[in-house]
C-alpha cells in the first residue's frame, strides 16, 4: 500500500522553464557562452546544473554562469516566473483525501525550491520541501530522494511513490528502490522515461490518481 508520495517540483509541479530559461540566457551571454538551442535548452531543465553545465560552458566558465544565473534567478527574483500546472491541485487534493503523507524532493536547492512551494500556494500540502544544497552537496537524485526519505523517517521503500518528468526522477527513486510514475506534462519525453523504467506514465494529473489507485491495488 503507498502511504508516500514525494513530488518533483519543475516540470511535474510547477512550470518553470520561463523564469529557469530566461535567466540562464542572461547568464551565458555575461559570462560571453553562446546560447544553446531549443533542445538543449530544454534538457537543462531538470537535473542539476552541476552535471548539464559544464559541457556547455566549461569547467573554466562554470562558476561564473552560475553566479550569474543566481543573480538574476534569485536576487532579480526570476524564480518566481513560474506556476503551478492545471490540474496540480486537485491531484493533491487526492493524494491528501487518501490519507498519503507528502514530500517534494526537487534538485534545485533547497531554499529556492521553499520559496517557489510557497509562492504558488502549495506549501501546506508537504511536509518537508528537500532540494539540493546551495553549493551542491545533494547533487543527485538519489541523494535527495534519501535525505526525503530520512526526514519522513524511512517509509519502506514499498509504501513509497515518487512523481517526476525526467530520467533522473526515476532513477533516484530506484536508487532506493523506489517505484516513480512518469509525467508526460513536464519536460521529459515518453522515451526518456520509458527508458528509464518509469513503473507508469501520465498525460496529465488526474491520470496520476487512477494510477495511484492501480499500484495500491
Amino acid at each position: 500500500m503507498i502511504t508516500t508520495v514525494l513530488c518533483d517540483l519543475d516540470g511535474t509541479l510547477s512550470d518553470s522553464a520561463p523564469g529557469i530559461l530566461s535567466c540562464l540566457q542572461k547568464a551565458f551571454a555575461e559570462s560571453g557562452v553562446p546560447w544553446v538551442d531549443e533542445d538543449t535548452a530544454r534538457s537543462l531543465l531538470g537535473p542539476p546544473f552541476w552535471h548539464s553545465l559544464p559541457p556547455l560552458v566549461g569547467e573554466r566558465r562554470m562558476a561564473a554562469v552560475i553566479a550569474a544565473y543566481r543573480q538574476h534567478y534569485v536576487v532579480d527574483r526570476g524564480l518566481f516566473q513560474t506556476s503551478a500546472y492545471a490540474g496540480v491541485p486537485a491531484m493533491l487534493d487526492g493524494f491528501v483525501a487518501r490519507g498519503l503523507r507528502l514530500a517534494v524532493a526537487t534538485s534545485k536547492p533547497e531554499p529556492h525550491a521553499a520559496q517557489i512551494v510557497e509562492y504558488l500556494g502549495l506549501d501546506g500540502y508537504f511536509e518537508t520541501v528537500c532540494g539540493d544544497t546551495v553549493d551542491g552537496l545533494r547533487d543527485t537524485k538519489a541523494l535527495v530522494v534519501g535525505e526525503a526519505l530520512h526526514r519522513l523517517g524511512d517509509p519502506a521503500p514499498s509504501t513509497v511513490l515518487m512523481l517526476g518528468d525526467r530520467s533522473h526522477d526515476v532513477l533516484g527513486a530506484a536508487a532506493h528502490d523506489v517505484q516513480c510514475l512518469g509525467v508526460l506534462w513536464g519536460y521529459g519525453t515518453l522515451v526518456e522515461l520509458t527508458a528509464a523504467g518509469a513503473h507508469g506514465l501520465c498525460a496529465r494529473p488526474a491520470d496520476v490518481l487512477v494510477e495511484l489507485d492501480r499500484l495500491a491495488a
